[in-house]
């Protein structure tokens, strides 16, 4: 976009977050907070949950800002619901302003190694944990003729993918269709959509994803510099208030988002020619790296899948 709109602010707004307690969705939370938001979080464990609450309280700006914890399981439709409708019985029954969607957590691994179970949770996890709060958001602002804001949170792995992400890209690669949908869906309603593709970020999740993150993945992401849940959250509550459609707040990214937009809005139509053409030129020299590093850790791959006794066993020659 050449010109932007009115810059959007949180200041008296009821912004709900899901994945609230910790992470992206907890930094998010108290950046709200910090800038007025009545905030809304929602996560499954209650007790960091509590946690966070106390450290929302400390980021509060007046006496006047209502601020919440709910303890729902939103990867279902009955969960999202509940949270959904709690959330608004705090602020009269009024639907929230802003719906930022931070919930999901991966388990990488490589494909061959996964089940039905771990495939479906997978999109439990990334997909669905997104998509039913979107869905009773949604319905409740258009029954209530209420306008707002539904923020999606995908990945980089969004638009391309790497060994060791099967069980993850596929749900956020579903998150950027389901929003590009919605963006035109809700032009009907006068309901903002966005998506932010966040790279690497330093949270609890990303200690707990690195234990079974496959080694050549590890290699693949050495020079990646990742950022903070805060940088992030930044990042993102800045594309939203600029009013963009896909989000992203670093370098890389935005070579990406540009190289890949197919026909979604641009940030900006002069900087997304120049990412482009750095993209035309960069993206399949760093494809070719990492192909190189998948084929030289194959044989390390196969002693991996010999060892954890994947292969048939082999016929005796001898007999």
């Amino acid at each position: 976009m050449l010109w932007s709109k009115n810059k959007w602010e949180p200041r008296g707004r009821h912004c709900l977050v899901t994945g609230g307690s910790s992470g992206l969705g907890l930094a998010l939370a108290i950046l709200l907070t910090k800038q007025g938001a009545d905030v809304s979080i929602v996560a499954r464990n209650e007790e960091r949950l509590k946690k966070a609450l106390e450290e929302l309280e400390a980021a509060r700006q007046t006496p006047n800002q209502t601020l919440k914890l709910y303890s729902y399981a939103v990867d279902n439709a009955t969960g999202a619901e509940a949270a959904l409708e709690a959330a608004c019985e705090a602020h009269g029954g009024r639907s929230p302003d802003a719906v930022f969607l931070c919930a999901g957590s991966s388990k990488p691994g490589f494909f061959v190694e996964q089940t039905e179970e771990s495939l479906r949770c997978g999109m439990d996890e990334t997909y669905w944990a997104q998509a039913f709060m979107a869905l009773a958001a949604s319905k409740r602002m258009v029954r209530t003729k209420s306008k707002g804001k539904i923020v999606f949170v995908a990945s980089v792995l969004a638009y391309m993918s790497i060994v060791g992400y099967a069980p993850y890209s596929p749900g956020k690669f579903a998150i950027r269709g389901l929003a590009e949908t919605l963006r035109s869906e809700f032009l009907l309603y006068g309901i903002d959509v966005h998506i932010c593709f966040p790279a690497t970020i330093y949270s609890p999740g990303y200690i707990e994803e690195n234990k079974l993150k496959p080694q050549v993945t590890l290699k693949i992401e050495e020079g990646d510099p990742g950022a903070t849940p805060e940088v992030v959250a930044e990042g993102l509550l800045r594309g939203v208030q600029k009013g963009r459609f896909h989000i992203t707040y670093s370098f890389n990214c935005d070579v990406f988002r540009a190289s890949t937009a197919g026909s979604s809005p641009r940030n900006n139509w002069f900087g997304d020619i120049i990412y482009g053409l750095i993209g035309y030129i960069a993206l399949p020299i760093w494809r070719r790296s990492v192909d190189s590093a998948v084929d030289a850790h194959r044989r390390e791959h196969e002693e991996h899948l010999a060892h954890n006794g994947f292969y048939d066993a082999q016929p005796d020659s001898s007999s």
